[in-house]
């Protein structure tokens, strides 16, 4: 249970908090005014950084914090920076502030005492957040107040409905691509959408599931991901292109939809197909569907690195994001049409009520219709079903 703890004796410095939970937001809301965050976020997607932007002008108007995105092909990228001015000495002042992370950065990060905090449950907006297991629990890494969730997400299948239809399981996709050659694919895996469809084959064909939520060390990985590669060895002929290129992100699959060139490509956002064509990106005829059993799911956080010179800014900016409002807003898919981690029932009738009657888009499968959520693999399993696939199948 979410508690905002607020404390009288909170004058110490923010150093200190990472020995307690314990916010004097007042205090903190002070000490933000003005400062610059530098939050290192994906920029590939449009959408996102226009969303972004928006954020940064209502922080700014609100509290005074000047938010700066600093776009990322890589999230590596910025944890690599992090661990660079560690390991040089500098415990200040950081040129990182705030970094929408993913699983297994967010796992070595902690691993490597990286990060500031615990921070997260003491903000205020924590309460409002669902206690469930997809925001305590990061890629089989307990969150521990270290991160602060931003978005939900579950990996479903685009298809445009004039040439293809909804496939019920993993092994009628790789039927549907037998009959239909070149008219399906996934972005090239280091791209994380590319490394969750992996992953996603493996959940459903691996004998014991249960398995993937323990570190990668403690089983034989090539005994436990032999039915993965047999299933890509198959598929990779009847992939796009015959599997010898692939697209390098998400988004830009969209193209190859808009051409014509495939008809069925997966996402992590329910509601971006719905998201892409009302940005004329996608045709009105696109559609998603879920393999029955259902599929991966997850949540994007945001984590603040240990030697931030603006912690009062980066939780202010981490508050803001889940406000009943940006979270409204983010679950618009004309925005962006990310799933909210708000726990309906904790907000005002008014609150619930607007996301109630958020029109969730043509392309975009209801709650219902979702099917269950499977639990990320453990974090070690990304990074070493990746590099097997890049060894495998010699990605350029």
């Amino acid at each position: 249970m979410r508690s905002f703890l607020p404390i009288v004796l909170s004058l110490a410095p923010l150093s200190a908090l990472a020995e307690t939970a314990l916010l004097d937001w007042d205090s903190i809301l002070e000490e933000a005014e003005g400062q610059t965050v530098y939050w290192h976020a994906w920029g590939g997607s449009t959408a996102t950084n226009d969303f972004i932007t928006w954020l940064g002008d209502k922080v700014e108007d609100e509290y005074g914090v000047t938010l700066e995105h600093v776009k990322l092909t890589d999230t590596a990228d910025a944890v690599t920076r992090v661990l660079s001015e560690k390991q040089a000495g500098k415990d200040d002042e950081g040129a990182v502030d705030l970094i929408w992370i993913n699983g297994a950065n967010f796992a070595s990060m902690k691993e490597a005492g990286l990060l500031f905090g615990p921070w997260s449950e003491g903000i205020p907006n924590a309460d409002l957040v669902a206690d469930d297991e997809i925001v305590a629990s990061d890629f089989g890494t307990a969150v521990d107040g270290l991160e602060s969730p931003w978005a939900k997400a579950q990996f479903v299948f685009m298809y445009d409905s004039a040439d293809a239809e909804p496939l019920q399981s993993m092994d009628a996709l790789h039927d549907w691509a037998a009959e239909n050659p070149g008219r399906f694919t996934f972005p090239q895996p280091p791209d994380f959408l590319g490394t969750t469809f992996l992953k996603q084959a493996l959940v459903s064909l691996v004998e014991s599931p249960s398995v993937l939520q323990e570190p990668v060390d403690q089983h034989d990985f090539e005994a436990v991901t032999a039915p993965l590669w047999a299933y890509l060895d198959s598929l990779q002929p009847n992939l796009w292109r015959e599997g010898q290129t692939y697209p390098a992100s998400g988004p830009a699959q969209f193209q190859l939809v808009s051409d014509e060139e495939i008809d069925i490509a997966p996402t992590l956002s329910p509601s971006e197909a719905s998201t892409a064509i009302a940005n004329f990106q996608l045709p009105d005829s696109v559609r998603t569907f879920v393999p029955e059993g259902g599929t991966i799911g997850n949540a994007s956080f945001v984590a603040i690195p240990f030697n931030s010179g603006s912690k009062a800014g980066a939780m202010v900016v981490a508050n803001a994001i889940l406000s009943p409002e940006v979270q409204l807003r983010q679950q618009d898919p004309d925005v962006l049409g990310y799933g909210t981690v708000l726990d309906m029932d904790k907000l005002s009738a008014d609150q619930a009520q607007a996301f109630d009657e958020l029109e969730l888009g043509i392309a975009t499968l209801g709650p219902a219709e979702l099917g269950p959520v499977l639990p990320e693999p453990h974090s070690s399993w990304s990074a070493a079903v990746e590099e097997a696939w890049i060894e495998r199948y010699g990605a350029d």
